[in-house]
């Protein structure tokens, strides 16, 4: 059994405020997130990719309680948590840790790193161990000194490996990355990933990675999903995905990651216009407006998810 399932998730949000449907007396939704089946086994890395307003954070919102789901279902250990209780998610927050994208900003700067990384083990009623902070500190590779500053302090790569160290500190088994290396240089996003790596390794927490970074989804993931509009266009291994890529989004997005090496050669893949609002979807494939390789059919028929040996997308003319 995988340690997180999610089946048919659907997430709407109302396309007008609350004021305004108030005096209309109507209420009109839209599905941010529409038909999403994702698992994650114990020890694994699954990667989100896609565009901003994908739908990749609204996920993460809604498997860690902050966002309710309108419909399907979420299992967490065996447990269907889409519509658990207050005492439910007293103890499922302690089995599911959240990397918020801002390394600093996520940190409060009238708190030491000591009470930063100790700080979720009082929330949740734990005794604090003699020398606890330090030993977070250390599994992130810092030293104790770090323990008495400030985050104003700290680096953007120090900061991020303070964000690890206090998502670790209640032992979780599942960890949520949203942008893990957003805003940090090449360098420390590198030393980054390695420490995530690490860190799995010691711990068998499963990771969820949200990004739009495809070298960092490269490098840590054993499967990746790819999101537009929304819904999942494909997914299967890293390496398959990478390699041998169906949808025509996925192959756009590949197209446009830059190479290490300055000699190959990159054939860009060009899509014309811009991602169309969710309120408002294309009829047929959310993508034919943008696909270079559509045919007319593709905007009258919405493509259904073709699966195959452990991978899927949702095209009707795969690559």
């Amino acid at each position: 059994m995988s340690l997180l399932e999610v089946e048919d998730l659907r997430i709407r949000y109302p396309s007008q405020g609350r004021l305004r449907a108030a005096l209309r007396r109507e209420r009109h939704d839209f599905e941010a997130v529409s038909g999403v089946s994702f698992s994650i086994e114990a020890g694994q890395t699954l990667g989100l990719v896609g565009e901003s307003g994908s739908g990749k954070s609204t996920i993460a919102r809604t498997l860690i309680g902050l966002k309710r789901a309108a419909s399907g279902s979420i299992r967490f250990d065996g447990q269907e948590i889409i519509r658990a209780g207050t005492r439910d998610w007293a103890r499922l927050r302690r089995e599911m840790s959240m990397m918020w994208q801002d390394p600093v900003g996520s940190l409060s700067p009238r708190l030491t790193v000591r009470a930063l990384v100790t700080e979720p083990l009082r929330i949740h009623g734990r005794k604090v161990p003699a020398g606890e902070a330090e030993r977070l500190l250390g599994l992130v590779g810092l030293t104790p000194q770090f323990a008495t500053r400030f985050p104003h302090q700290l680096s953007g790569g120090q900061a991020r490996r303070v964000g690890v160290a206090r998502a670790l500190a209640l032992d979780p088994k599942l960890l949520i990355a949203d942008e893990p290396t957003a805003g940090l240089d090449m360098s420390v996003q590198g030393e980054v990933l390695n420490l995530l790596g690490e860190v799995q390794q010691r711990t068998n927490v499963a990771i969820l990675v949200i990004t739009h970074n495809l070298n960092l989804v490269r490098h840590i993931t054993d499967r990746m999903a790819i999101m537009y509009l929304g819904r999942f266009v494909e997914e299967g291994t890293t390496e398959q995905v990478f390699h041998h890529p169906r949808h025509p989004y996925t192959e756009a997005l590949l197209s446009a990651n830059p190479e290490p090496d300055p000699d190959a050669r990159q054939d860009r893949v060009h899509l014309s216009g811009e991602v169309p609002s969710p309120v408002n979807r294309p009829s047929g494939c959310d993508f034919h407006p943008r696909c270079p390789h559509a045919r007319p059919d593709c905007s009258q028929k919405v493509p259904q998810w073709y699966g195959e040996e452990k991978r899927g997308h949702r095209c009707m003319y795969p690559l």
